[in-house]
């Protein structure tokens, strides 16, 4: 599991065929060099994202689901109203007209996604 870069950082792994039987980006970068290494992915992909962070635009999440889709990959998205990108830290502040601001029910809800999901993963 990573946050924002790291995030990232643990979607390339899993991009890169690493034997994993999952990975957890919340507010994540979801870019990559290479869409195609989408297809090496052996486990199950959890994405927990603020649907109004300005960081991660609109187009990188939308090349992030085709690029799921089009490798097959068991993968999820789920998207928090009113978050922006990094929601889960509450040192940046609750102001939501910031590009980075805390959102207490997005940093819950998520918590308690990736815990689903790892009792998915490693049942």
């Amino acid at each position: 599991m990573g946050y924002c870069f790291g995030g990232g950082v643990v979607l390339e792994l899993a991009r890169s065929g690493a034997e994993i039987a999952g990975v957890v980006g919340f507010h994540a970068n979801l870019d990559t060099p290479n869409q195609d290494d989408a297809r090496n992915i052996k486990g199950k992909v959890l994405v927990l994202h603020g649907a109004d962070d300005p960081l991660v635009p609109t187009d990188q999440v939308l090349a992030f689901q085709d690029e799921m889709r089009k490798a097959k990959i068991d993968w999820q998205m789920v998207f928090y109203g009113g978050a922006v990108h990094g929601f889960t830290m509450p040192e940046t502040g609750t102001d939501p007209t910031k590009p980075v601001a805390y959102n207490e029910k997005a940093d819950q809800r998520s918590w308690q996604a990736m815990k689903a999901f790892f009792g998915e993963v490693f049942k």
